[in-house]
C-alpha cells in the first residue's frame, strides 16, 4: 500500500477538512498519480490539470448521491484516486484491473460511463430532469474539457438544457484557453460577485418587477449582456439559456470552493468555466500537454518515457508514410481527422501540406460529411479516424458518402482490439457496421506492404472505401520500392493449399492462420476484401474442401465471416463452417495479444476450433 493513499480521505472525510488540509490532499494525489502512472501508463497531463478540480467538486458536493458526470474519462484519475480506487492503481489498465474511463460498474461515484467524448451534458441534463420528475433534491455536475466542447452533441444539450432550465451546472474544465485567455484577479472577483446570493437574488428580483414593463425588461437584459460581454466569454452559453460564471483560476482552491458552494444554491442552467493547466505539476508534461497526454511508462525525474526499441514501423507510420508520398504525386488530396493528429500519424502531412490538412476538432460527424462535401468538388479525401470513433458517424458514412458514391477514403486505425483502452475503444464493430452498406468497399491487410495496396486501391476508387487496419507494430515485412501499387478489387489471395479443410483470414490475422493451416494441412487464404468478397474463390473452395473456418479480429455478428456464410448459401452451398472472431459481449481491458489467445483467435485457438470440426465430418476415404 503506497502511504500516501493512507493521507487521502475518502469523500465525506474530505468534506470535514479545513482548506489547508484540502490543499495538503491536493497536493497528495498529484503526487501519488506521478508515482503511480509513471509505472503503468494512462492517461497523465489532463489529470494532473484536474487534481484541485476534483477536489473541489468532491468537497462540495455530496457524493455519490449528488452525480458528477465526468466526460471522457481522460481528466478522471484524481476522481478515481479520491473515491476509493487508490489501491487498484498499481493494475490501471490491465485486465481484470482499473478501467482507464468511466464505469458505473466499477464504483457507485462513477455516475455515468464514458470513453468517447462530448456525452457527459446529455446524460447529466437526463439525470437533472429524472430528478424533478421524482422531486428528489439531487445536485448534478458534467464536467466537459474544451475539446469535448467542440462536439456537436454538447451544444445539442446545452440547448436543450436552456429550453427545460434544469437544475443543471457545467463545468467546462478549459485546459487551452481556446475559448478564452481571460483570467485573474478582476475576472474572479466577478465571477465571485455574479455567483453570489446578493447578484442573483437582486437579478431574479429585477426580472420578476421588470417583467411587469417588457420593453424595460429588454433593455435591462441588453445592458446586463453588454457589461458582462465586456469582461466575460459567456455571451454565447447566455444566449442557450445558462447562467455564465467564470473564467476563474481552476488550481486555486480558495477561489474554487466557495464559487461551487455559491453555485451549489443557484436554481436552473449554470455553466461554470474554470481555467486549469495540463500537466500541472509535472514541468515536461506542462512543457509538451500533447506527449504526456497518454504515456508509457516514464521517468519521474526527466519526464523521458519507456519504449521498445527497434521492431517494426506501426501500421499507424506506415499510413502516414503513405499518405505523403500520395499526396506529392496527387494535388487533390486531402487529409481529415477529428482532433487525432499524433494518434492517426498525420503530424509530418500536416507539415508538409498544410493547406490540404484539416483537423477538424472533435467532431466526427462534420469530418465525414466535410471530406463528402470537398469529394463533390473534385478534391479526393482521406479520413483517418478511429474504427470505435466512426461508429459515431454511421449516419454521415451512409447517407453523406455510400449513398452518393463519392470517392472517399476511410483510413481505420485501432481496428480490432485496442489493449489497455478497453470496451469503449476497441475496434471491434467495423465490418459488421459497415458490411450492409452498399457502394462502400471493404479492405483488410495482412502486413504492411498490404496497408500500403490497398490504400492505394482505395484512392483509385470512383467509390467510397474503407480499409482497417490495427494498432501497433506490424510484422516486419519489407516495403515494395513501387508506392503506387494497387490490389484487384475482390480478389483474395491463397497462401497455403491444403486438404478438407480452408481456413479464411480476415486482416491481421494471416500469419496465425497460416501457422494453423501448416498444423492441419488446410488451405489457407488471405481474404483481403470484406466486400466484395472473392466468391469465384469460395465456390471453388467448396467443391474441393469439406469444412471453413474464418478467422477475423471483429465481431462474429454480421461480421466478415458471416458474410462468408451468406455467399455460401447464395451458391447454393452448405459446408460446415467455424466463425471466429469477438464474442457477443464487450471485451475489457487488457494486453491485446493475451485477449487474442484467450478469445480462441491465435494459431492454437484456431487449431482447436478447426480439429473439432473435422472431428464432426466423417473420415475421409482412404486412398486408392
Amino acid at each position: 500500500m503506497n502511504p500516501l493513499l493512507e493521507q487521502i480521505p475518502d469523500p465525506q472525510g474530505l468534506r470535514r477538512m479545513s482548506r489547508s488540509e484540502q490543499k495538503a490532499v491536493a497536493r497528495w494525489v498529484r503526487q501519488f498519480l506521478l508515482e503511480t502512472v509513471s509505472q503503468t501508463g494512462g492517461h497523465l497531463a489532463s489529470c494532473l490539470g484536474t487534481v484541485e478540480l476534483s477536489v473541489a467538486l468532491h468537497a462540495v458536493f455530496a457524493t455519490p448521491e449528488d452525480r458528477l458526470v465526468w466526460d471522457v474519462g481522460h481528466q478522471a484519475y484524481p476522481h478515481k484516486i479520491l473515491t476509493g480506487r487508490g489501491p487498484l492503481f498499481p493494475r490501471l489498465r490491465m485486465k481484470d484491473g482499473l478501467s482507464g474511463f468511466l464505469k458505473r460498474d466499477e464504483s457507485p461515484f462513477d455516475a455515468f460511463g464514458a470513453g468517447h467524448s462530448s456525452t457527459s451534458i446529455s446524460a447529466a441534463l437526463g439525470m437533472a430532469v429524472a430528478a424533478k420528475l421524482t422531486q428528489r433534491q439531487r445536485q448534478v455536475v458534467a464536467i466537459i474539457g474544451d475539446g469535448a466542447m467542440t462536439a456537436g452533441l454538447a451544444y445539442e444539450a446545452l440547448n436543450n438544457a436552456g429550453v427545460l432550465d434544469a437544475d443543471l451546472l457545467v463545468v467546462l474544465n478549459d485546459n487551452e484557453m481556446s475559448i478564452s485567455p481571460n483570467v485573474g484577479a478582476v475576472s474572479q472577483y466577478l465571477t465571485r460577485i455574479l455567483s453570489g446570493r446578493f447578484y442573483n437574488s437582486m437579478r431574479e428580483g429585477a426580472g420578476q418587477a421588470l417583467s411587469l414593463v417588457p420593453p424595460l425588461r429588454e433593455l435591462a437584459r441588453k445592458a446586463e449582456e453588454g457589461v458582462k460581454g465586456l469582461v466575460s466569454p459567456g455571451v454565447l452559453f447566455e444566449e442557450m439559456g445558462f447562467h455564465y460564471y467564470g473564467p476563474i483560476d481552476g488550481h486555486d482552491l480558495d477561489v474554487l470552493i466557495p464559487t461551487l458552494e455559491n453555485l451549489k444554491k443557484i436554481k436552473g442552467p449554470r455553466l461554470l468555466h474554470v481555467i486549469t493547466r495540463k500537466g500541472k505539476g509535472f514541468a515536461p508534461a506542462e512543457a509538451d500537454p500533447c506527449t504526456y497526454h497518454g504515456v508509457t511508462p516514464f521517468d519521474r525525474q526527466d519526464g523521458r518515457m519507456v519504449k521498445k526499441s527497434g521492431g517494426a514501423p506501426s501500421y499507424t507510420q506506415v499510413f502516414g508514410d503513405w499518405i505523403c508520398d500520395k499526396a506529392a504525386a496527387e494535388s487533390t488530396l486531402v487529409a481529415i481527422t477529428p482532433a487525432m493528429r499524433e494518434g492517426s500519424g498525420l503530424v509530418r502531412f500536416q507539415q508538409l501540406y498544410p493547406e490540404r490538412y484539416f483537423d477538424v476538432g472533435i467532431a466526427e460527424q462534420h469530418a465525414v460529411t466535410f471530406a463528402a462535401g470537398l469529394a463533390c468538388e473534385g478534391q479526393r479525401p482521406v479520413v483517418a479516424i478511429y474504427s470505435t470513433f466512426l461508429q459515431r458517424a454511421y449516419d454521415q458514412l451512409l447517407h453523406d458518402v455510400a449513398i452518393q458514391n463519392l470517392p472517399v477514403l476511410f483510413a481505420i486505425d485501432r481496428a480490432g482490439l485496442v489493449g489497455a483502452d478497453g470496451a469503449t475503444h476497441q475496434g471491434a464493430f467495423d465490418m459488421a457496421y459497415a458490411r450492409c452498406i452498399p457502394n462502400l468497399t471493404i479492405m483488410a491487410p495482412k502486413d504492411e506492404q498490404e496497408l500500403r495496396d490497398m490504400l492505394n486501391t482505395g484512392f483509385a476508387l470512383p467509390g467510397p472505401a474503407l480499409v482497417r487496419y490495427p494498432r501497433g507494430a506490424g510484422v516486419g515485412v519489407p516495403l515494395d520500392r513501387d508506392l503506387g501499387r494497387t490490389i484487384p478489387v475482390g480478389k483474395a489471395e491463397l497462401l497455403r493449399r491444403g486438404r478438407r479443410l480452408a481456413i479464411l483470414s480476415f486482416g491481421t490475422r494471416a500469419a496465425a492462420a497460416l501457422q494453423a493451416g501448416e498444423t492441419l494441412d488446410a488451405t489457407v487464404v488471405n481474404m483481403r476484401f470484406v466486400k466484395p468478397l472473392d466468391t469465384e474463390l469460395l465456390s471453388t473452395l467448396a467443391q474441393d474442401h469439406e469444412a471453413f473456418v474464418t478467422v477475423e479480429e471483429g465481431c462474429t455478428l454480421g461480421g466478415a465471416g458471416a458474410g462468408v456464410a451468406e455467399a455460401l448459401l447464395d451458391l447454393g452451398l452448405r459446408p460446415s463452417m467455424r466463425i471466429l472472431g469477438l464474442p457477443d459481449r464487450f471485451i475489457e481491458q487488457g494486453d491485446a495479444e493475451a485477449w487474442l489467445a484467450e478469445l480462441g483467435l491465435d494459431a492454437a485457438g484456431i487449431v482447436g476450433a478447426g480439429r473439432e470440426l473435422l472431428e464432426r465430418l466423417a473420415p475421409p476415404a482412404p486412398e486408392a
